[in-house]
């Protein structure tokens, strides 16, 4: 298995003074998606929950959405040789490569040489589809409200957003010795942490928390706030409407296709989430807000 940290030696200049000495670095090695043994896409992530990563991907591409869908996710063997033969596929294993295999009856994606895609640790999907993809695949459309965990329509308060960011950071256990990770968390409309994932690319920690939750039976996540530390790329909007998602609030800026996306689907999007300010972009009517929207 891969690690999540590694040591490397750096040359540290403080005030002019020079010293060596190690450093903890996040990890970051390719992983391979293979879809009923075929290649379906190269992402850049830090080794672990792999097995999610690959489910919360296909949750996002439209693949999956019910844990009874998914038949096995194993670990294939990679490019060198001399595997024994308990390696699927011959050649040692690498841990980088994985295949999903599907329940008999789901349908498989037409995979072609245009639809093969590579991945990076910080864009996702590379010339992803358009809005109308996103809004035609969506399984479960985002009702007006919001709902927690048992059905009933509530607003969450802007106060318990403004808590997430020292919430979210508080948790994070790998960012404490590298510095260099990304994080996204599943909350409650009330605040509590649900679960948190890390990854070097954010849209692969969503992926993670989404696969985790596919595989726990707990799709849609009508009753959940994602946050994300950066910026709220379409992928992350995409994702989050995907797996039924209400609100998703980061700490830097969306970019104009998520606050489209986020407009057409209902998402609620808040950007800029520090300290006790932020931007709503879209889906206001998720938030308890005490004094009348008006302006241009």
């Amino acid at each position: 298995m891969g690690r999540v940290t590694e040591r490397r030696r750096v040359i540290r200049i403080r005030d002019g003074a020079v010293s060596t000495r190690p450093d903890t670095l996040v990890a970051e090695e390719p992983l391979e998606i293979r879809l009923n043994g075929k290649p379906l896409a190269i992402t850049m992530r830090t080794p672990g929950d792999d097995f999610a990563l690959a489910a919360g991907f296909l949750v996002s591409e439209g693949v999956l959405g019910r844990a009874d869908e998914l038949a096995n996710i194993v670990y294939c063997a990679g490019a060198t040789p001399g595997a024994p033969p308990a390696v699927a596929g011959g050649g040692s294993n690498t841990y980088n490569v994985v295949d999903v295999t599907l329940a008999p009856g789901v349908p498989v994606p037409d995979i072609t040489l245009e639809r093969n895609v590579y991945t990076t640790s910080s864009c996702g999907l590379c010339g992803k589809a358009s809005l109308d993809a996103v809004r035609t695949t969506a399984r479960w459309p985002l009702a007006d409200g919001f709902e927690d965990a048992g059905g009933s329509a509530v607003r969450i308060e802007p106060e318990t957003l403004s808590a997430l960011p020292d919430r979210l950071r508080a948790a994070q256990r790998v960012f404490d010795r590298t510095g260099g990770l990304h994080a996204a968390a599943l909350f409650s409309p009330d605040g509590e942490l649900l679960d948190l994932r890390e990854d070097v690319g954010r849209h692969n920690a969503v992926d993670k928390l989404v696969g985790r939750a596919l595989q726990q039976g707990l799709l849609p996540l009508s009753g959940s706030v994602l946050m994300v530390s950066g910026r709220a790329s379409f992928e992350l909007a995409q994702k989050a409407v995907m797996a039924g998602i209400p609100v998703l609030a980061a700490v830097s800026a969306p970019s104009s296709l998520a606050v489209d996306l986020a407009a057409e689907t209902g998402l609620t999007l808040v950007g800029f989430l520090r300290g006790t300010s932020m931007n709503v972009y879209a889906g206001e009517q998720r938030l308890a807000l005490r004094t009348a929207v008006g302006g241009a």
